[in-house]
């Protein structure tokens, strides 16, 4: 096996910073600059204190989260229980004619009853023991359903994180995504959300982090939006509380 010769190294970097040199030199001359200045002073670290201290009233937070979420092309709807939300989501649904779906492996979930609701449906929930049949169920779904970790009022995004049970496919692949949120769980700044996920023991730490802001969009060189192309092009965020 062959070794480094550092004299080698050494003068490739040497050559490589005067001729770093020379290409900003020959910048700040045109500029009428020195090539060399003292670097800026940065005082700040991080976001500033004014921010950090920002919140909004539990209300706030609520609206404009659905305000911002809407803006984002998605949709909203507010529950005072979770025994209202398979009412809720068996209208959706039906609105969208869809005829299959598939959910997180959830207690919060299950309970729903949507097998019962719907029997006319196929209902499918993530399966961690035969993870590429939940995968291909995943691609064929018409609905996803998930529960949403948290929930950035400021952004109106929401932050859903994948387990064992919770397969990251179930937000990312069917065409419509329901995400329920629960009220107590939605915050004003993203940075709230981000120290608490920072917090979670690196053996715990989940695969996945995923923050959705609405439906999926994008837009080519000339700014052609074209929706739900890498992700569901229907999203509903169903708040609960």
């Amino acid at each position: 096996m062959s070794k480094s010769d550092p004299a080698f190294l050494a003068k490739l970097s040497k050559e490589s910073q005067e001729a770093e040199k020379l290409f900003i030199g020959n910048i700040a001359s045109r500029l009428g600059r020195s090539a060399i200045s003292p670097l800026p002073a940065h005082p700040f670290r991080g976001a500033p204190e004014f921010w950090t201290s920002y919140e909004l009233e539990r209300e706030e937070r609520i609206a404009r989260f659905m305000s911002n979420w809407q803006a984002a092309g998605g949709f909203t709807e507010r529950a005072d229980s979770m025994s209202e939300i398979p009412d809720i989501v068996a209208r959706i649904l039906g609105e969208l004619n869809a005829k299959s779906t598939i959910r997180q492996n959830l207690p919060e979930l299950k309970q729903l009853g949507l097998e019962e609701r719907l029997p006319e449906l196929r209902h499918d929930a993530w399966d961690s023991l035969d993870a590429e049949g939940s995968l291909r169920t995943a691609e064929q779904a018409d609905a996803g359903i998930v529960l949403a970790d948290y929930a950035v009022a400021y952004t109106g995004s929401m932050i859903v994180m994948s387990s064992a049970d919770k397969g990251r496919s179930v937000s990312l692949l069917p065409n419509i995504l329901i995400a329920i949120i629960s009220a107590d769980r939605m915050y004003t700044r993203l940075g709230e959300v981000m120290s608490r996920v920072a917090a979670v023991p690196g053996d715990q730490f989940p695969a996945g982090i995923h923050f959705i802001s609405g439906p999926s969009r994008s837009s080519d060189i000339e700014n052609d939006l074209t929706i739900g192309v890498h992700g569901p092009g229907v999203a509903y965020a169903l708040i609960v509380g």
